[in-house]
């Protein structure tokens, strides 16, 4: 069974962009590639048992085990030593990656409050698009009374769009809540 949102681009998105942009064949068209969902916890030097917390609600939040991040050279100033761990990461591929957006747009964003919508000042200038959270707590997954601390998480989408317009095109058309 194919995610509500893949489904959703075949049928609506790729016609629609391919008018829009008047590509060639619908291989060209813009298409999601990975979502990547990062953890970092600095504070994790002094606090050891962070990193489970952070681990635990990741899998939960993406139904995916989350890869543990390990510093990778030694800051004296920050208290780091290198191998030390210092956060974590889950990269989501195909129907992973259409339920984790479809669960992001329509029921975690609306969550966040006073929701306005999201810039679209956070492409890279090749039709990427990077998304911070504050909380983990928007998403329905995450038990309020079992969080000691609240983390934010960097939520990196992955496209195949040559230009930050034809990105931003692709995400609209999925639904991103972007702010008028």
């Amino acid at each position: 069974m194919a995610a509500r949102l893949k489904d959703h681009y075949l049928k609506t998105v790729v016609p629609a962009l391919t008018k829009e942009f008047q590509y060639p064949n619908r291989m060209a068209v813009p298409k999601l590639e990975k979502v990547c969902i990062n953890i970092g916890l600095g504070e994790a030097t002094q606090n050891a048992k962070l990193i489970d917390g952070a681990v635990n609600e990741l899998g939960a939040i993406t139904g995916q085990r989350p890869v543990v991040t390990k510093a990778r050279k030694s800051v004296a100033a920050f208290k780091v030593r290198e191998g030390m761990p210092i956060g974590c990461m889950v990269t989501l591929r195909g129907n992973h990656m259409y339920e984790f957006l479809d669960r992001l747009m329509n029921v975690a964003l609306p969550r966040v409050r006073d929701f306005r919508g999201i810039s679209t000042k956070s492409f890279d200038g090749r039709g990427n698009y990077t998304l911070g959270l504050k909380d983990q707590l928007i998403f329905p997954e995450i038990d309020y009374n079992k969080v000691d601390k609240t983390k934010g998480m960097n939520v990196c989408i992955t496209t195949t769009a040559k230009t930050d317009a034809e990105g931003l095109a692709l995400l609209k058309q999925l639904g991103m809540p972007f702010r008028q």
